[in-house]
This record gives C-alpha cells, structure tokens and sequence, in this order.
C-alpha cells in the first residue's frame, strides 16, 4: 500500500485553532492484558489507522510475506533499535550497552560491534542515504555525533543536568530534539550545535521524541502525568494539547508521516491514534 500523500504544511496559528478538533481512535490488542504483562513486550502488531477492530490487524515481520525472513544473533538482550532512512542497516543497542549495526542487504547480518565507555540510551540515523552520521545519547547527559559507519566522536552536546534518554532529528534535518530525564526537551539548531529553546510543561522523564512531517510540531512522551502537549518548533509555544486520561502515560509517541496525527502507547496496553477518528487536519 503507497503512502497516502502528505498533506500541506499549516501555519501555527491555523494549526492551534484546528488542533482540538482531532479525535481518538482505540487499537486494543487483545493480548494485552495491562502493566507486567508479557504479551505486551513481545508481540509486535501491526495496524491500519483507518480499520480499529482486531481481525484487521496483523502480527507478523514482513508486511509482503507475514513470516519473519531471517534471524540475527545479538548476543545479548536487544533494548532500542534504529533504522537508517534507506533502509539499508539497523542500529540495535543491547542493554549492556553495546551497538550492533546490522546491515540487510543481500541477507541480514550483524557486524563488528561497538561498546561505547558511557552508557548509550537511544540512537538516530542522519536522513542521507546511505547513512554518514550516527547521533546517541547518553547516560552523563550528553548526545555524540559520530561518523558513520566508524562512530568516531564528531562533537558532543553537554545537553541536559542528567541522563538523555530520547532523541530525533526532524525531517527537515534542522532540528535536534533530545528528552531528558530531568522532564525537559532541548531544542538543538543542526547547523551550529546550539540549544535555541527549552520545552518544560512534561511531568516526567522523556521517554519518547518525535517532529511532524513537516518538522514544524514536536511532542514528547513520559511515562507520568496525563497529558500531551505539542510545541512549535521555531517558537517553542505550545499549540495542542491532548488528554490521554490516567492510563499510566504514555512512553511512546510517533507522528503520522503524512499527516498532523499523534499516535501513542502507555503502560496500559493499546494504542491510540489522535486524528484518525475524524478532524480538520
């Protein structure tokens, strides 16, 4: 199925005024039984926004031949995970904090690895093709950006008072946004390295980061507090706000890739898409 093509980018005044029309969409997964359940870490479901009953999702790996097409040994339990804008190899971070580029063509396979001195939480791509640069945060505080595929240490932000633990580039590849633990999301300006803006209305640790398509909206997701709040990202004011109710946050958020639609999980299990329910925008 192609993409559905993006809509036109809206000014900030015009999306704040038709923000609060959106409504949200449920996708309950019935093997999701709530928090400490296993099913919720290890089943991988993959849904179309527009149909929310069950038998219209799928578990599976590939989306042409719904069967998992190789298998690679990490050696070690897989904590993140992150592709390169064509395709061409993913980034696994173990939890012992070890980075495993696994390149997918002609076969999947796993190469040398890397075990960085600090402790590495989330990893990004740069959006060239193939990939050059690799951004990572990290456990002091930091975010390195490395060469890649060597990972030699290009620069570092000394982002945040305490650990970061989210990041992402916007499509426009201008901005870098990184959560921290400290409940803050830093706004970093790509062409010189320097934090032009502060997002502070988060209520915990930000476990999630994302840009619109358009790169002009940025929201975070903690795994506190009951609301979810998106910013412009020139201006850094808030323009939206969404109540996800007392579901135990929402750790994971993602932005539509065509669309100003926010999609979110949290410990309570399901999924919900803000937008895909109707709206003007």
């Amino acid at each position: 199925m192609a993409p559905p093509h993006p809509r036109r980018p809206i000014a900030k005044d015009r999306f704040a005024a038709l923000f609060p029309t959106l409504k949200v969409q449920t996708y309950q997964d019935p093997t999701s039984r709530g928090p400490g359940s296993p099913h919720v870490h290890r089943t991988l479901r993959i849904w179309n926004p527009e149909k929310p009953q069950v038998k219209n999702s799928t578990e599976f790996w590939d989306v042409r031949s719904k069967t998992c097409t190789a298998t690679v040994q990490l050696g070690g339990e897989g904590l993140t995970i992150a592709w390169a804008a064509d395709g061409s190899v993913v980034m696994v971070g173990r939890k012992d904090d070890t980075l495993i580029p696994i390149t997918i063509h002609p076969t999947p396979t796993a190469q040398p690895s890397h075990a960085p001195a600090l402790q590495t939480n989330q990893c990004t791509f740069n959006h060239t093709s193939p990939p050059t640069h690799l951004l990572l945060t990290r456990g002091d505080g930091s975010v390195t950006i490395s060469s890649y595929p060597t990972l030699q240490t290009l620069h570092t932000l000394h982002a945040h008072t305490s650990s970061c633990l989210s990041l992402a580039l916007s499509p426009t590849s201008r901005y870098l946004a990184i959560g921290g633990s400290d409940a803050l999301i830093s706004l970093y300006d790509t062409t010189d390295w320097v934090c032009k803006r502060t997002l502070t209305n988060l209520t915990g640790a930000v476990k999630s980061v994302g840009f619109s398509f358009d790169g002009s909206f940025v929201v975070g997701g903690s795994d506190e507090g009951n609301v979810l709040e998106v910013a412009h990202t020139e201006s850094g004011e808030y323009v939206g706000k969404v109540d996800i109710g007392a579901s135990g946050g929402c750790g994971v958020v993602a932005w539509h890739p065509g669309r100003y639609w926010i999609a979110w999980a949290g410990e309570g299990g399901g999924l919900k898409i803000l937008g895909a329910a109707g709206g003007q925008l």
